[in-house]
């Protein structure tokens, strides 16, 4: 009875203790996922009044052009920003996991876009990107070469906002591929230097196979977050985004809170939930046969 009692007792304070963050999670996070899905199936009115209108939304959904526009921008952004963005982050972790003089100088200078405000990034790079007088077409016209509109042009819009994204999440996948390269023995790689591997060999068949379940990892979070890219489009292009620039989660801003159709905007929602979500649950499937393979 003792024990029991105590028991009793320890269970009580645990969950008052996380009570706080239970209901914050709650109200701010579970809640409105019920309440988004439960919208989806509902239009909006005037002073937030709304009508059960069935499977209305997702009718129109699956045959929306713009929809299938913004997916398709949404693709080419997934397909060239995360694995530019894991891949000069292994290689830049394993160069500044080497003994090289001013290492936490080099570590702190590529992490900085990390806690920098986006919004500031934007502006430093709106400035850069300028036709008129940004930096980069300034150097480009001193080789005589004729500056892009970068922003402006249905070209080269949706490429100069993925060069930021990509400079922006390397310091932060840099930070964790470091630590998942500082978790590596080093007699793997004395036993590969004396049966005469070189540095690539090293890199191919100790770090890389070692690495995976952090690179899993990397793969994930970035995936989740290149869908739900909205930031930099807003700050750097506008509300008047071009066809070539407009994401999922900016067109469920654009419906929700600029045409005012909320309804429309939570089945874009509830659609973008479900291709994250199956595209995590192939990942972890991958990742469970990779590893079961290794």
């Amino acid at each position: 009875m003792r024990f029991s009692s105590k028991r009793l007792s320890d269970w009580k304070w645990a969950y008052i203790m996380i009570m706080p963050l239970m209901l914050g999670l709650l109200v701010f996070y579970i809640w409105p996922v019920f309440q988004t899905f439960y919208f989806s199936f509902t239009e909006w009115g005037a002073f937030g009044k709304y009508t059960w209108t069935g499977l209305a939304n997702y009718k129109v959904l699956f045959t929306d052009k713009e929809l299938l526009h913004a997916i398709r921008n949404t693709s080419i952004y997934i397909v060239l920003a995360v694995p530019i963005g894991i891949i000069l982050a292994i290689l830049l972790a394993v160069l500044l996991n080497q003994k090289v003089k001013g290492l936490s100088i080099y570590r702190t200078l590529y992490f900085l876009p990390v806690i920098t405000m986006p919004a500031a990034i934007a502006m430093v790079w709106k400035w850069l990107y300028n036709s008129d007088f940004g930096l980069i077409n300034y150097l480009l016209g001193l080789l005589s070469i004729p500056g892009p509109h970068w922003l402006t042009d249905n070209r080269t819009a949706l490429l100069s906002i993925i060069i930021v994204a990509i400079w922006c999440s390397i310091g932060s996948h840099m930070i964790i591929f470091l630590s998942g390269l500082q978790g590596i023995s080093a007699s793997y790689y004395e036993a590969a230097s004396i049966d005469g591997a070189g540095p690539v060999t090293k890199f191919m068949r100790i770090t890389i196979p070692l690495l995976t379940p952090t690179i899993f990892f990397v793969l994930v979070t970035s995936l989740i977050g290149a869908f739900q890219v909205f930031d930099f489009i807003y700050m750097m292009v506008g509300d008047i985004v071009m066809e070539s620039t407009q994401s999922i989660v900016f067109l469920y801003y654009k419906y929700g809170f600029l045409k005012n159709n909320k309804g429309y905007a939570s089945s874009i929602a509830v659609l973008l939930f479900t291709i994250i979500m199956i595209i995590t649950y192939i990942q972890m499937k991958i990742q469970k046969k990779w590893v079961h393979y290794e």
